[in-house]
C-alpha cells in the first residue's frame, strides 16, 4: 500500500510540473489569438502602459477557463507518454497496478480543477469579461494617436483634412501644408495653404496648436442669412505667421461599465437565472400586447374598423357590401385613390409588423444568449474531465513523450472540440438548433471518445494499429494485397516437384469443373444470398490445396518458378457467397433496399473477380508445370530421392 502511495506522489509531481508549464503556454497562445482579433483597436491609439496592463490582466483572467482544458489534455498526454516510453507504465502494470488505479489520484485532482474552473467562471470570469469589454469600448472611442503621413490627406483630426508634402522627423516641421476645414456645410469650407508649420498638442491634450508660416487663408463668407445669392463674398488673408487651435481629445476616457455589464457573458449563474425570468416576463407582456392589437383591430378597404371581439368582427363582415361591385361602379380616379389608400395601409402594417418582428427576434436572441452562457459554464468545466480521460489513455497507448507527437495530438483534439463547439454556438444563437444540442455538441462527441479510449487503454487494446485499419479498409473496398514470394537463402527441404505437378494439374481440372458448375458470370441468386445461405466449401478446399503447393514450391532455387508463384492471386473464399457471416445481418441488409442493392452488386463483382482469379490460376499452373518439365526438375528430384 505504501508503494502505491509513493507511485501516486511520483505521478502527481510529474503531472503538476507539466500542468503549470502547459497552462501558461496555452494561456499565452489564447491571449495572442485574442489580441490578433482586436489588434486594429490597439494599434495607433497611444495607449499608456497602465491601460495596456489592465487590458492584458483582464484578458488573461478571461482566458483561464479556456486554457485549463487544453493544459490538462497536453500535460496528461505528456505525463503518461513519458511513462510508457520509458517502460515505467509497463513495470507498474507488471506489479499488479492497473491503469485505472494509476489514473485515480490524477482524476481526483482534475475533478477539483473542474470545480475550480466552474467557480472561476461564475465569480471571477464575469467581472473580467465586464472589465475587458469596458476597456475595448473605451479604446474604440479613443481618438487615434496623431501621426500625419506624407503625400496623402489625413482625416484623423475632427472637421479637418490635412495634406503634408514633406516632414522633418527630427525637428517636427511640416512643409507644403494644405488644410481643408469643414464646419457646418460645404459652403462654409475654408482652405489654408502654408509653406511650413508645426503641430503640437496642448498640455491638457484637449486641443492641437497648429503654427503656420508664410501662407494664405481662403474662406467662403456665405451663411444662411445671405440666402442663395450668387455674389456671396469670400475672405482671403495672407499671413506670415499664424496659429490655429484645433479640437482633438487625446485622453483615454473610460466608458460606462453598464454598457457591457448587461451582456450574458458578464453575469454569474444566479444573475442569469434572475435576468431570464425578468426577460421572459418583459417579452411575454410585449407578446400579449401585440396579440391583443392583432385580435382587436381589423383592416378593410374603407378604413380601419374596430371591434370588441371576433364575433363582432364576423357580424360586421356580414353587413358589408360586395366590394367588387362597389369598386366597379367608381370612376377611374376614385378607383386609383382606393387602391393607393389600400396599398398605403398594407405597407404601414407591414412596416409595423417588421418592427415588432425585429423587437421579438432581439428578445429571443437575448434569451438564447443567456441560456447558452449558463450552459457554457458547465461545458467548459466538464471539458477538463473529458480532456483528461482522452489525454492520459492516449499517452499510455501511443508510448511517445516529449513535446512532439503529444502537441500534435492535443492540437488536433482541441481543434475538433473548438470547431464542434463554435458550430453549435452559432447554430444555437441563430435559433436553427436547440440550445442544449448546440452547446452540448462538442461534449457529446468527445465524451464517448474519451470513454472508448480509456476502455481500450485499460485493456491494453491496440487502438492505433495501422495495419488492422488498413486491412479493414481494404476488405470494405474489396481490395487485397499482392502475393509476394521471395527466394530463401537457406533451403532445408527441396520441393517435391513431381507431386506438386500432379497437384497443380488436378487443381486445374477442379477449377474448370467449378467454373462450369457455378456459372460465375451470371448474377447471384437473391434468395440464396440473403435468406438461404449455403457455404461454398469447394472453393475453400481448392484454395487450401493451392496454398500448400505454393508453400512447397517456395523452397525452389529456380527464380522463374518463384516469379510465377507471385502471379497467383489471393483468393477471397467467402466474399462471393454472402455479405455477412450472421444470417440476421443478411436479412436486415435485404430489407434495407439501398444497402441490399449495394451489397448485391458488390457480390456480383466478387463473383466476376473470382472467375478471373480461377483463369489466372489455371494459366499459372500451366506455366509452372511447363517450366518444371522443361528444366527436368521433377526428374532431378526423383534421382536425388533414389540416391538418398
Amino acid at each position: 500500500m505504501l508503494g502505491i502511495k509513493k507511485l501516486h506522489i511520483l505521478i502527481i509531481k510529474q503531472f503538476a510540473l507539466l500542468f503549470v508549464g502547459t497552462f501558461f503556454i496555452s494561456l499565452f497562445v489564447l491571449m495572442m489569438q485574442f489580441v490578433w482579433q482586436y489588434v486594429d483597436i490597439l494599434i495607433g491609439k497611444g495607449l499608456t502602459l497602465d491601460i495596456m496592463a489592465q487590458f492584458f490582466w483582464y484578458m488573461s483572467l478571461m482566458m483561464v477557463p479556456q486554457a485549463l482544458p487544453l493544459a490538462i489534455l497536453l500535460s496528461s498526454l505528456i505525463t503518461f507518454g513519458n511513462l510508457s516510453e520509458s517502460s515505467e507504465l509497463t513495470a507498474i502494470k507488471a506489479a499488479g497496478i492497473s491503469l485505472s488505479q494509476t489514473l485515480r489520484p490524477l482524476a481526483i485532482i482534475v475533478v477539483a480543477i473542474a470545480f475550480a474552473s466552474f467557480y472561476f467562471q461564475n465569480n471571477i470570469g464575469p467581472m473580467a469579461k465586464s472589465k475587458i469589454g469596458q476597456l475595448m469600448i473605451s479604446m474604440q472611442q479613443k481618438s487615434p494617436e496623431l501621426e500625419i503621413p506624407e503625400g496623402i490627406f489625413y482625416d484623423g483630426i475632427p472637421n479637418c483634412n490635412i495634406y503634408v508634402q514633406k516632414k522633418d522627423l527630427k525637428t517636427g516641421m511640416l512643409y507644403g501644408i494644405m488644410i481643408y476645414r469643414m464646419t457646418d456645410s460645404y459652403e462654409d469650407a475654408a482652405i489654408v495653404l502654408a509653406d511650413s508649420g508645426m503641430l503640437q498638442s496642448t498640455a491638457e491634450k484637449k486641443h492641437l496648436l497648429l503654427t503656420l508660416y508664410s501662407g494664405e487663408w481662403f474662406e467662403n463668407m456665405r451663411n444662411s442669412d445671405m440666402g442663395n445669392n450668387a455674389t456671396t463674398p469670400y475672405r482671403r488673408e495672407t499671413f506670415w505667421h499664424k496659429q490655429i487651435v484645433l479640437d482633438f481629445d487625446g485622453d483615454f476616457n473610460l466608458a460606462d461599465a453598464n454598457i457591457f455589464g448587461q451582456k450574458a457573458e458578464a453575469k454569474s449563474l444566479n444573475q442569469i437565472r434572475e435576468d431570464i425570468d425578468s426577460l421572459n416576463h418583459f417579452y411575454d407582456s410585449i407578446g400579449r400586447t401585440y396579440f391583443r392589437e392583432a385580435k382587436t383591430f381589423v383592416y378593410n378597404i374603407s378604413g380601419l374598423a374596430k371591434a370588441d371581439s371576433l364575433r363582432a368582427i364576423q357580424a360586421e363582415k356580414k353587413k358589408t357590401y360586395d366590394y367588387d361591385s362597389v369598386y366597379e361602379h367608381l370612376d377611374a380616379d376614385k378607383q386609383r385613390m382606393a387602391v393607393n389608400s389600400a396599398l398605403a395601409k398594407v405597407n404601414q402594417q407591414v412596416t409595423d409588423l417588421d418592427f415588432k418582428s425585429m423587437l421579438t427576434s432581439d428578445g429571443d436572441r437575448t434569451l438564447r444568449l443567456h441560456k447558452m452562457e449558463a450552459i457554457n459554464k458547465f461545458v467548459l468545466s466538464l471539458s477538463c474531465i473529458i480532456f483528461f480521460f482522452i489525454g492520459a489513455p492516449l499517452g499510455a497507448i501511443i508510448r511517445k513523450g516529449g513535446l512532439g507527437i503529444p502537441i500534435i495530438i492535443s492540437v488536433i483534439v482541441y481543434i475538433i472540440f473548438y470547431i464542434l463547439d463554435s458550430t453549435g454556438f452559432r447554430m444555437a444563437r441563430g435559433g436553427m438548433w436547440a440550445i442544449w444540442f448546440g452547446k452540448g455538441l462538442g461534449t457529446a462527441v468527445l465524451a464517448p471518445t474519451a470513454a472508448f479510449i480509456t476502455y481500450k487503454a485499460n485493456n491494453d487494446s491496440a487502438v492505433f494499429n495501422i495495419d488492422a485499419y488498413i486491412e479493414l479498409g481494404m476488405r470494405l473496398l474489396g481490395m487485397r494485397r499482392k502475393r509476394t514470394v521471395a527466394g530463401k537463402e537457406v533451403i532445408i527441404n527441396d520441393p517435391d516437384y513431381s507431386r506438386d505437378v500432379e497437384e497443380l494439374q488436378r487443381i486445374s481440372d477442379e477449377v474448370t469443373q467449378y467454373s462450369h458448375e457455378h456459372n460465375l458470370k451470371s448474377p447471384p441468386n437473391i434468395i440464396k444470398v440473403f435468406f438461404k445461405y449455403q457455404p461454398d466449401h469447394e472453393i475453400e478446399r481448392i484454395s487450401e490445396e493451392l496454398e500448400a503447393v505454393i508453400e512447397d514450391l517456395g523452397n525452389t532455387r529456380d527464380h522463374i518458378v518463384l516469379g510465377l508463384l507471385g502471379r497467383y492471386p489471393v483468393v477471397s473464399e467467402k466474399a462471393h457467397t454472402r455479405p455477412f457471416e450472421r444470417r440476421w445481418l443478411n436479412i436486415m441488409a435485404a430489407i434495407i433496399v439501398p444497402l441490399g442493392a449495394f451489397l448485391y452488386i458488390r457480390m456480383w463483382t466478387f463473383r466476376l473477380r473470382l472467375l478471373k482469379d480461377l483463369r489466372t490460376i489455371k494459366q499459372t499452373n500451366k506455366l509452372i508445370t511447363e517450366r518444371i518439365a522443361k528444366k527436368g526438375l521433377a526428374k532431378q528430384n526423383i534421382q536425388t530421392t533414389s540416391t538418398l
